[in-house]
């Protein structure tokens, strides 16, 4: 991810764009019972269903993979409205027919760490994700879109106008997107990091017992709005200068509205199996499940960890704690160069760390400790095998365009200085917008992931269009990948893993996950969220040499009933909707949030 530190009215179940006849509502009782994966049927608001021999689209002939992960059968999908109505043998004629013959039908995939947060504001149409079949982009790595203080607000405004900061909540920000009009569906965990610095700013600082009430007073708002949870990037500053009892508060703040806690966990490398206790500690702690964002073993000494980390998932979960992951399928990971800084220089935001490198003495602190191992903090330079291994992939600086696709080592070179030196410089020049791919991980872990009962997928990236001003920049393949990848290279080129298991994990285990309701399986009742693929043909094509190149072999996409991809091309459709978490006030039952609206004490 490349960092951003500034960081309603429709439900999970709200009605359509395309008003239903009101004659169906028969048919509810019958239909709208079965839901994806943790649904809550009960509390489902009523829909009115087709009835009779005519619905909106026919998708014909497909093998449908209903999400559960059983084996796929042949036949008809019916959609009324936002809603599927009929699976089988559909005979009555649709408005619009779609011919599946030798395609796979499936849900809707969810993208469970996007960063379309931005791109969603200036083109809502999220490109890169919808020709991979994605329709839910679920945002809260740390940083969110809210709630934002007055300052954050000002921060977080475009330099370029491209978009207006018009909100303040988290809600407030899920709802603009809505109403501006979108192509996938949205939703969001809060971010404790957004958190953090809405009441401490970028300092390294603990929080006063005022601080951390009005942080879980934030927590229980967000959670009323539909926010899914709590999301931490406990590796970056200023995250990682929270201590675990102050996650653990904001945690179970979430947990008390049925909230779940996500963490890009302290360590992905020499110190992950402590990580991991700590995230399983804070789920026992709290009651809240959790998972882990990007699951890896980063650095080549740590490649052996994964059965320990496995080991240790297990035995939480046969003890009775909710833990699960999700990972993108690339041995780089990808952030912003000022990473490879240590926690102590960083104390105060970018501003704060862009004059300690200019200090000569402040500066050759930095320099050694950047070129040797620490105990203290995550050195993603070393666990990358050095400069070699840093590829330079983004900048927003108009003079440093020139380097991306080159290493840290290769612009070292042409520089006539040290990597370390190299970096100090770029980010001086640069600020937090020079992004980089690291090279750590191993492709057997990769491989081996994919295939764990537990694990979801998420492409911790953007979702651009590959025009315009996108292709004046590099970036990470995921961004266009990520998804593709896992079913043409894993599933039917290396066989990892069975089409119908993996994409189960791509919709009804996030979807269950997440509490979701109405998603995740193809089933009557439940929103019509459709993808239309070729098995044999799907595949990234996307390269850290040439990485705006959409995936192929998606063909039609349907978001809430609407067509949004037809033979591969956006209709211009955007149906998208905000998809609320449990503790939504909203929800005819109102919500798992306690009555009371103020964090208690």
């Amino acid at each position: 991810m490349i960092r951003k530190p500034f960081l309603n009215r429709s439900s999970a179940l709200s009605v359509g764009r395309r008003a239903v006849p009101l004659a169906s509502l028969a048919l509810l009782a019958a239909c709208a019972t079965t839901a994806a994966p943790g649904a809550d049927a009960g509390t489902q608001t009523p829909q009115a269903l087709a009835s009779g021999g005519e619905y909106d689209v026919v998708i014909r002939g497909g093998t449908i993979y209903d999400g559960t992960g059983g084996a796929p059968v042949q036949g008809d999908v019916a959609i009324e409205g936002d809603r599927i109505v009929k699976i089988g043998a559909v005979d009555g004629k649709g408005d619009t027919e779609v011919d599946a013959t030798g395609m796979a039908v499936s849900p809707g995939f969810v993208n469970m760490l996007s960063w379309a947060t931005r791109s969603l504001l200036t083109d809502g149409r999220a490109m890169s994700d919808l020709k991979q079949g994605v329709t839910l982009e679920v945002f809260g790595e740390g940083w969110t879109m809210g709630p934002l203080s007055p300052e954050m607000k000002a921060a977080a405004a475009p330099a370029d106008g491209s978009y207006q900061v018009d909100w303040t909540t988290l809600g407030e920000y899920l709802e603009h997107l809505e109403e501006k009009g979108i192509s996938p569906n949205v939703a969001s965990f809060v971010g404790a990091t957004t958190l953090r610095i809405h009441e401490m700013g970028e300092k390294d600082v603990d929080p006063t017992p005022q601080q951390l009430d009005n942080m879980r007073g934030l927590v229980r708002q967000a959670m009323q709005e539909g926010a899914l949870g709590v999301g931490s990037a406990l590796i970056y500053a200023p995250a990682n200068y929270a201590e675990t009892p102050e996650i653990t508060a904001l945690v179970g703040e979430a947990a008390k509205c049925g909230g779940m806690y996500i963490s890009h966990m302290r360590s992905e490398g020499d110190e992950i199996l402590a990580a991991v206790d700590e995230l399983i500690g804070i789920s026992k702690a709290t009651g809240a499940p959790a998972e882990i964002y990007h699951l890896k073993m980063a650095g080549t000494k740590n490649w052996d960890k994964l059965p320990a980390v496995i080991e240790k998932v297990e035995a939480a979960r046969a003890g009775g704690n909710r833990i699960t992951t999700n990972m993108y399928t690339y041995t780089a990971g990808g952030t912003g160069l000022d990473a490879v800084m240590p926690p102590w220089a960083q104390d105060g935001g970018i501003d704060a760390l862009v004059e300690r490198l200019k200090d000569p003495e402040l500066r050759a602190r930095i320099a050694k400790e950047i070129s040797e191992p620490s105990d203290d903090w995550e050195n993603l330079l070393l666990l990358a095998g050095g400069a070699e291994g840093v590829l330079l992939v983004d900048f927003e600086s108009e003079a440093l365009k020139p380097l991306a696709g080159k290493t840290l080592a290769e612009v070292a070179a042409m520089r006539g200085k040290s990597p370390e030196e190299t970096a100090i410089d770029l980010v001086i020049e640069g600020g937090n917008g020079v992004g980089a791919a690291y090279f750590m991980m191993s492709e057997d872990n990769v491989r081996s992931q994919t295939a764990l009962p537990w694990m979801s997928f998420g492409s911790d990236a953007g979702a651009p269009a590959a025009e315009g001003e996108a292709l004046e920049s590099s970036t990470h393949p995921r961004t266009y990948g990520n998804f593709a990848r896992l079913l043409g290279k894993y599933v039917r080129d290396e066989q990892a893993l069975p089409l119908e298991e993996a994409i189960h994990k791509l919709a009804a285990l996030p979807a269950e996950n997440l509490g979701l309701r109405g998603r995740g399986t193809l089933a009557p009742g439940n929103f019509a969220d459709v993808v239309i693929f070729d098995p044999a043909t799907i595949s990234d094509h996307a390269t850290f040499q040439d990485s705006h190149r959409y995936a192929t072999g998606v063909r039609d996409v349907f978001v809430n009933g609407t067509q949004v991809l037809k033979n591969g091309e956006h209709t211009g459709a955007s149906p998208g909707t905000v998809v609320r978490g449990p503790g939504w006030t909203g929800w005819p039952d109102g919500g798992k949030c306690p009555a009371d609206t103020a964090a208690a004490g």
